[in-house]
């Protein structure tokens, strides 16, 4: 936060309080006598409205407020950049709680990370902790179920652009995975677009004809990432084209889109967020998911 508007919150904090402070103690009355008190002017079902203080009890309850308030505000942030005299931050609880947990339960991480992926895999106890860090690193874009959504894998099944071997899931979730699809538009132009277009459809509808100029076109500029067969290369995360199984939709429109303007998918690494061993876990999970 910039000086100026940290300085315009601790002004404007202040300014606050001082005001609240002046209005409770200018309205407030040491006497009451309901013979001779001014009255509001309210009058209601013949019922009128005498202008008395506050109850002792509810002053003293908004004083106490007002001491809270000034005592919170010196020993935590909320006045800008001012820190609080504690130091207290969010961050540092999250933390000094995250610390904790590890502290405690580090040993049983420590131990399921001795046992392989495949054995782990079959153990409902370890899988029951996989399935909540499921939920907690990696639900948001694969789903609760795993099932994935559009541009989102589904991870049950047995469809890998990188490998669904154990090692090959490990390494995905430690590092992460980059993917680039190029754009083609502008190469292939409208007509040739419409006719890769159906040239892949065709590969997952088993109806290929090799002699077309599609198929020679595919040959020079898609076959590298794809394989010539189309059967993809899980070494550049190029999927296979001939399953009928589509990331991003197997429509023509869908593909024709894909051929357009490209794809660049992201799966973040978790080797920052999580421990290795934690990791183990979870490749065990997912793993698990494709033996279902």
């Amino acid at each position: 936060m910039s000086t100026f508007w940290s300085a315009w919150i601790i002004v404007l904090t202040i300014i606050f309080l001082v005001a609240v402070s002046w209005l409770l103690f200018a309205n407030r009355k040491t006497s009451v006598n309901a013979e001779n008190e001014a009255k509001t002017g309210h009058v209601y079902d013949g019922i009128e409205e005498y202008d008395n203080p506050l109850p002792a009890w509810w002053l003293n309850l908004f004083l106490l407020t007002l001491i809270f308030t000034i005592g919170y505000l010196i020993l935590y942030p909320g006045l800008g950049n001012f820190k609080g005299l504690l130091g207290w931050t969010s961050e540092g609880r999250y933390e000094q709680e995250i610390k904790a947990a590890e502290e405690k339960y580090q040993h049983i991480f420590k131990a399921y990370a001795e046992v392989n992926i495949e054995a782990l895999a079959k153990d409902a106890k370890a899988m029951k902790i996989g399935q909540r860090l499921f939920a907690n690193s990696c639900a948001t874009c694969h789903g609760s179920d795993a099932r994935g959504n559009v541009g989102y894998p589904n991870l049950t099944d047995n469809d890998w652009l990188y490998g669904g071997q154990p090692e090959q899931i490990l390494v995905s979730i430690t590092h992460g995975r980059s993917a680039v699809m190029p754009a083609w538009a502008s190469v292939l132009g409208s007509e040739g677009l419409g006719g890769m277009t159906n040239y892949v459809r065709s590969l997952a509808d088993g109806e290929v004809d090799k002699n077309s100029d599609s198929a020679k076109t595919y040959t020079n500029m898609c076959a590298a990432c794809h394989g010539l067969d189309g059967k993809g290369n899980i070494a550049l995360g190029a999927p296979n084209l001939t399953d009928d199984i589509w990331l991003y939709g197997g429509s023509e429109a869908e593909i024709m889109q894909s051929l357009a303007n490209g794809r660049n998918g992201k799966m973040p690494a978790q080797e920052t967020i999580l421990s290795k061993e934690k990791i183990h876990i979870l490749a065990a999970y997912v793993f698990s998911l494709s033996m279902e």
